[in-house]
């Protein structure tokens, strides 16, 4: 009886253990859970160095390549075929508008202009006699029956053709007159012979692809240059420039915009624009390279981050901006540079922060701000 008493004992004393282990073991995965809870905001990105988009419109400066060129030039052919005659102009000639640089001659253009004037003489001759004899029948008219309707008719119609044949051999004669003018080569404006390819006694005209002379005006030149596309819009009329050019070297000359091509060339994707620079004492030469310094400005104001702050890689161009405690990659264009600030374009807004220094690295997502408090 003792003993069993004494196993009684036992059992209950194993069981009051298992007991106690178990609830042992349940507190301690109960306590667990904290941590493990903070294991898992340790997975949220630290709150990361940012800086506000700074929204500007400042007056930049750039220098581009550019080019002098004559503000005209032109190849002076010979409109009718003949011979050269004489000539009054060689390379390197100054010559004024309308000055006569070479002489042509064509005999048989001068007997085609005399037969045309004979024919034109002859037929208002013919003109002057149907004329006189449709007076007289007018006259005659008037008395009653001393002439036919018809033959009065018959008068006015023959000097009205004779009219419209004279009318027509005038204009004939005056059209070979004028080819006659063009055997003598005059220039088209005030400028400087910069080639001459003939010699006297050679054939020219409408048989041969060779020009006699070619003239550029001096006095006169444009600056035409290439802008990249990004500075096209910050253009405006009138926008002064200054250039130098290395046969000037240590002077500096200055011009303002004369126009604009308003449209990008679709081959590089840049704005033609050009500026008319006066040269009345040739110190300039065209066809000169010359490089330019333009002060532009956009026409409103644009978005501007730390350079820093955007990444170039063979994905793109981006930055990361914090914005609700949320990071997010936005993909921007860059546009120009200015001290230590980046123009940029993108779907930008004024109140995101823009992440500092990030990195290919840097993932999107919410950041841990209670690890920065």
């Amino acid at each position: 009886m003792k003993n069993k008493k004494v196993n009684n004992s036992l059992t209950i004393k194993l069981s009051l253990s298992l007991v106690t282990i178990v609830l042992f073991s349940y507190c301690g995965q109960g306590e667990q859970t904290p941590a493990n809870a903070k294991n898992s905001i340790q997975y949220d990105q630290a709150l990361p160095k940012t800086v506000a988009i700074k929204i500007d419109n400042p007056e930049y400066q750039i220098s581009v390549p550019a080019e002098l060129r004559p503000y005209e030039q032109v190849a002076l052919y010979a409109k009718v075929t003949g011979f050269v005659q004489r000539l009054f102009v060689d390379r390197g000639s100054f010559v004024k508008k309308g000055q006569l640089l070479a002489v042509l001659e064509a005999p048989e253009m001068d007997q085609r202009l005399n037969a045309d004037r004979s024919s034109e003489q002859r037929l208002y001759s013919d003109y002057l006699f149907a004329k006189q004899s449709f007076d007289r029948l007018k006259e005659a008219f008037r008395t009653e029956g001393a002439v036919a309707d018809i033959e009065l008719e018959r008068s006015k119609n023959a000097m009205e053709s004779s009219l419209a044949a004279y009318n027509a051999s005038k204009a004939g004669t005056a059209g070979t007159s004028q080819l006659r003018q063009y055997l003598n080569i005059r220039a088209p404006f005030d400028g400087v012979i910069t080639d001459r390819n003939v010699s006297v006694g050679a054939l020219v005209g409408s048989t041969t692809n060779v020009p006699l002379f070619m003239i550029a005006q001096s006095n006169r030149l444009r600056l035409t240059l290439s802008l990249p596309e990004k500075h096209a819009a910050s253009i405006h009329q009138d926008m002064p420039a200054t250039f130098t050019v290395s046969s000037r070297p240590g002077e500096t000359f200055s011009t303002k915009l004369s126009r604009s091509a308003s449209l990008l060339d679709q081959r590089d994707r840049s704005l033609k624009i050009e500026f008319d620079v006066p040269n009345s004492q040739n110190r300039l030469q065209g066809g000169d390279y010359a490089q330019v310094k333009l002060r532009l400005k956009r026409t409103n104001p644009t978005f501007w981050v730390p350079e820093k702050s955007v990444i170039n890689s063979q994905s793109g161009t981006f930055l990361f901006i914090l914005n609700q405690g949320k990071i997010k990659k936005v993909a921007v264009k860059e546009g120009i540079r200015l001290n230590s600030l980046t123009e940029v374009f993108g779907q930008l807004k004024q109140e995101d922060m823009v992440l500092l220094n990030p990195s290919e690295e840097t993932k999107e997502g919410k950041v841990n701000t209670a690890n920065n408090i």
